[in-house]
C-alpha cells in the first residue's frame, strides 16, 4: 500500500531537566544577598547614629547639637519667656499681638491643621515664623510664595535686602530651602542662588510672617558662627512671648479627620533616591550574574528512528482521536503531489481541481467526476471507508505509473 511520503529519518534525544536547583540558585545569588544585607545593615547604623546625633532637634529644652536651648536662654536673658506647645490646639489659642509664633516643621502638619493654624495667625498681629516650610505647607500657610528646591546649608550668606534685622545680623550661614512670592512689599533676604532664603511677609494685621528656609542658626553647635545668633535673636525676640511649637504626628487634639499624608510625603528625599539607586544597582548585577547564551552548537544525536516508525507513530495518533478527515487529506495531498509530477501538471497546481483532474483523464480509464471524488471528494465516514480510500488511492498511482 502506497501512503503519503514518509519524512527523513529524524532523531531523539533523551529527556534532561533545565530548571536550575536550589544549591545552583543559591550558589549563583549568594554574592548578591551578601550585599544587600551589608546594604541594610549599613542603612541601619546611619539611621542609628544619626538618630542619635539628633535627639531633641529643634527643641528649646534640649543642650545637644542640634537642640536649640541656647538661644531660648539667651532670649530669656533679654525678657522674652519661651513656651513649649505640641498640640496645635494650644499653639493657635497662644497667637496674639505680643506672641511670636515658633513652626518647627510645618510639613508634619496636614492641610485642613495647615488652614486652622493659618486662620488663627492671619489677624492675630502678632509674628510667625516657619522653619523649613516646604511645597507641602508653605502654599497653605504663606499664600502666594513658592517653594523652590533647597540649596546647602551651612554656607555663609549676605543679607542682600533692607530688612532692619537682617541688615544688623550681617554675614549669616542659612541656606536650605529657597522662597519666592508674588506678594508685594516682601523683604527677600539671604539669596542663594538668585532666591530667598528668609522671607518676611508683612500682614494688614500688623504682623508679619517670617520663612526661614533652613533651622541651622537656631540649633546650638551654629548659634555663635557668623551672625546666626543676632539674626535668631531679632527675628525670635520682637515680642515679649515665644510660643515654640513643635509638631506632631500623634496630634489629635483638633479632632482633625481631613487629608492625611501618605507613606510617601513622609520619606525624606534622600530614601527615595537611595531606594531608585539600591534598585539600578539590583538591575545591573541581576545583568552582570545572568546566564549568558552563545550561539547555537550542532550537537549529534545518540538515537535514531526510522522513517516507517515514524509514520506508523502519527497514524498511531490520528487513529486514537478519530482523526480519519486529517488522515484522508494528509494522504490525498501526498497523492496528488505525486501524481502532478507525473501528469506533467506544476506543483503549484497539483492540488486545484481544474488543473490535475483532465491531466489525468488522458492517463487513465474512468470518468473525470470518478477521480474527482476520489482525490477531492469528503472524508470517509468509518475506518472501513478510509482503509478503501487508501486502496484506490494506491490503485490510481498504480495505474498512472504503468501508463
Amino acid at each position: 500500500m502506497t501512503t503519503e511520503a514518509s519524512p527523513p529519518a529524524t532523531s531523539t534525544a533523551p529527556t534532561t531537566s533545565t530548571a536550575p536547583t536550589a544549591r545552583h540558585v543559591w550558589s549563583r545569588s549568594r554574592g548578591i544577598a551578601l550585599a544587600v544585607v551589608l546594604i541594610l545593615a549599613a542603612a541601619l547604623a546611619i539611621a542609628t547614629v544619626h538618630s542619635t546625633e539628633r535627639h531633641g532637634e529643634l527643641d528649646p529644652r534640649s543642650a545637644d547639637p542640634y537642640g536649640s536651648r541656647a538661644v531660648a536662654e539667651l532670649l530669656a536673658d533679654r525678657g522674652v519667656s519661651t513656651r513649649v506647645v505640641t498640640t496645635l490646639g494650644a499653639a493657635r489659642a497662644a497667637a496674639g499681638p505680643d506672641t511670636t509664633l515658633l513652626v518647627a516643621v510645618p510639613d508634619l502638619l496636614t492641610h485642613r491643621q495647615q488652614d486652622w493654624l493659618r486662620r488663627a495667625t492671619a489677624a492675630s498681629g502678632g509674628r510667625t515664623v516657619l522653619v523649613a516650610a516646604g511645597s507641602w505647607s508653605v502654599g497653605r500657610l504663606a499664600p502666594g510664595v513658592t517653594a523652590a528646591p533647597s540649596t546647602a546649608t551651612g554656607s555663609t550668606l549676605d543679607p542682600g535686602c533692607t530688612l532692619p534685622e537682617a541688615r544688623r545680623a550681617g554675614s549669616a550661614e542659612t541656606g536650605g530651602i529657597r522662597y519666592t512670592t508674588s506678594r508685594l512689599h516682601a523683604d527677600s533676604c539671604y539669596p542663594s542662588q538668585g532666591l530667598a532664603t528668609l522671607l518676611r511677609l508683612p500682614a494688614v494685621s500688623g504682623g508679619d510672617t517670617v520663612l526661614l528656609g533652613a533651622p541651622d542658626i537656631l540649633y546650638n553647635k551654629r548659634l555663635g558662627k557668623q551672625g546666626n545668633a543676632s539674626l535668631a535673636l531679632q527675628l525670635l525676640g520682637s515680642r515679649s512671648h515665644l510660643v515654640w511649637y513643635l509638631p506632631s504626628l500623634s496630634d489629635t487634639s483638633t479632632g482633625d479627620t481631613g487629608e492625611r499624608k501618605s507613606f510617601l510625603d513622609l520619606l525624606p528625599s534622600g530614601w527615595l533616591w537611595g531606594a531608585l539607586q539600591l534598585f539600578i544597582a539590583a538591575v545591573l548585577a541581576a545583568f552582570w550574574r545572568a546566564r549568558r547564551f552563545g550561539p547555537l552548537v550542532p550537537e549529534k544525536l545518540p538515537v535514531a528512528i526510522r522513517a516507517s516508525e515514524t509514520a506508523e507513530g502519527r497514524a498511531r495518533l490520528y487513529r486514537k482521536a478519530n482523526a480519519r478527515d486529517r488522515a484522508a487529506a494528509a494522504l490525498r495531498s501526498a497523492t496528488r503531489t505525486r501524481l502532478a509530477a507525473l501528469a506533467g501538471v506544476p506543483v503549484a497546481q497539483a492540488h486545484t481541481p481544474e488543473a490535475l483532474v483532465p491531466a489525468l483523464s488522458a492517463h487513465v480509464h474512468g470518468d473525470g467526476q470518478s477521480l474527482h471524488a476520489l482525490l477531492f471528494g469528503p472524508p470517509p465516514g468509518d475506518d472501513a471507508a478510509l482503509i478503501a480510500l487508501t486502496d484506490q488511492l494506491d490503485a490510481l498511482e498504480r495505474e498512472v505509473r504503468r501508463s
